[in-house]
């Protein structure tokens, strides 16, 4: 687990926030985390867990050691609730189950801290509910709520919290600490790729070793193909090949986060910004084929097309209702 200051490095304002709270003794009731997969959220939840519980801080370090930040960095303390979603969603009972556990004193002192994971997946009810329990705290409650996407949850939550904006980390320099990991076996293209989906070493290892990252890059690049070279059959591609292929959501998920990043490749290399390819190699063929058949006015309309895809999907429409309503729109 980094220290304060580790994190300082890497997240240099959000860390300076947090510090300065502490420090000050003014940390907020409710905090927004939002942040990309892999810029580690979760690291700063369980930081600000520990400070506030650690008997041992020592300036505004937990000492890491203690029975306490032991069990919160296992997810063992009392007093430390994490909720996440149960299948696709959020859902009301367990928040209110929430609810009702903090109406009781914390167990060990008089503090509580919960923690929502993917809060983008509150349903409309559980979002409600969460909104009354951040208005009405029954004890001396800090709330962390952890999301990619701080525009996806509703603007009465967003303006009760502070928000913490994690930023994505220095691409060059994790693409370099990928190349050099002894553990695993990477050349530059696959971890450029692996290097814009996440930040996080040990989730990248796992991307490349589980090889579906690859698989799904397979589909998108025959979807990209079949909108050049047969676009009349785009619908029919979605439900013959595209949807057999991809049928959990954290595979579709990861399909649309390929998407958005072979298209802004597409519109890079449109502006001469080779530099930056990531899904693509200059050499291919198809990206040169792209450029002729994409205008950047509707490069643009189909990045937005996909954003709104996954915040649909984040929502839980129904997956291929998502997909096709976005293959109509390219």
């Amino acid at each position: 687990m980094k220290s304060w200051e580790q994190l300082r490095e890497v997240q240099p304002l959000a860390g300076k926030i947090m510090m300065n709270s502490f420090l000050k003794n003014r940390v907020s009731h409710a905090y927004l985390i939002q942040g990309t997969r892999g810029t580690g959220k979760k690291t700063f939840a369980t930081m600000i867990a520990m400070t506030i519980f650690c008997p041992n801080v020592n300036n505004v370090e937990p000492c890491q050691s203690c029975h306490t930040c032991k069990r919160i960095l296992s997810g063992n303390h009392p007093d430390v609730h994490w909720i996440e979603p149960e299948g696709k969603s959020i859902k009301t009972e367990q928040i209110r189950a929430l609810q009702h556990e903090f109406g009781y004193r914390g167990m060990e002192s008089a503090k509580k801290v919960y923690i929502i994971t993917n809060a983008e997946a509150l349903t409309v009810n559980a979002s409600n509910r969460i909104l009354k329990f951040l208005e009405e705290p029954e004890v001396e409650t800090t709330a962390l709520l952890l999301t990619d996407n701080g525009q996806s949850i509703i603007p009465t939550i967003q303006s009760r919290c502070q928000i913490l904006e994690l930023k994505p980390l220095q691409q060059k320099a994790f693409i370099n600490r990928l190349m050099a990991d002894n553990d695993i076996a990477i050349n530059e293209s696959q971890s450029r790729l692996i290097s814009a989906l996440t930040n996080n070493i040990s989730e990248a290892r796992t991307l490349h070793e589980e090889e579906k990252v690859y698989e799904i890059k397979d589909v998108v690049y025959q979807l990209i193909y079949q909108l050049i070279a047969n676009y009349e059959d785009r619908y029919l591609f979605m439900h013959q090949t595209y949807l057999p292929k991809i049928k959990d959501k954290q595979d579709q998920e990861l399909g649309l986060d390929l998407m958005l990043l072979a298209f802004k490749d597409i519109l890079n290399f449109r502006n001469q910004r080779v530099e930056q390819l990531l899904f693509f190699q200059s050499n291919d063929g198809l990206l040169n084929r792209a450029i002729e058949q994409f205008s950047e006015q509707r490069l643009l309309h189909i990045l937005q097309a996909i954003l709104e895809a996954k915040q649909k999907l984040n929502q839980n429409v129904h997956p291929t209702l998502v997909m096709e309503q976005l293959v109509l729109r390219f």
